[in-house]
């Protein structure tokens, strides 16, 4: 299963979207406060409090950085 942490408009949390739909990438968004101090729940996961954060069970992969989850989609999921 893969998670997305995101944050609504946020554009890089958008092109993240993007790619999983276009790959036809089944996963699941957890939508996050907008304010870092609130996002407990991506820094427990992530160690850091920015979104995107990307969650793949079956690889054992956490991963940020919307360039960073981009290429992780074109490698590993599409």
């Amino acid at each position: 299963m893969v998670t997305l942490y995101a944050l609504d408009g946020c554009p890089y949390c958008e092109n993240v979207h993007d790619a999983l739909d276009d790959n036809e990438i089944d996963y699941e968004t957890i939508w996050t406060a907008p304010l870092h101090s609130d996002r407990n729940e991506v820094k427990r996961v992530s160690g850091q409090r920015s979104v995107p954060v990307i969650v793949d069970e079956e690889r054992g992969v956490t991963m940020a950085e919307s360039e960073n989850i981009l290429s992780f989609i074109e490698r590993s999921l599409a």
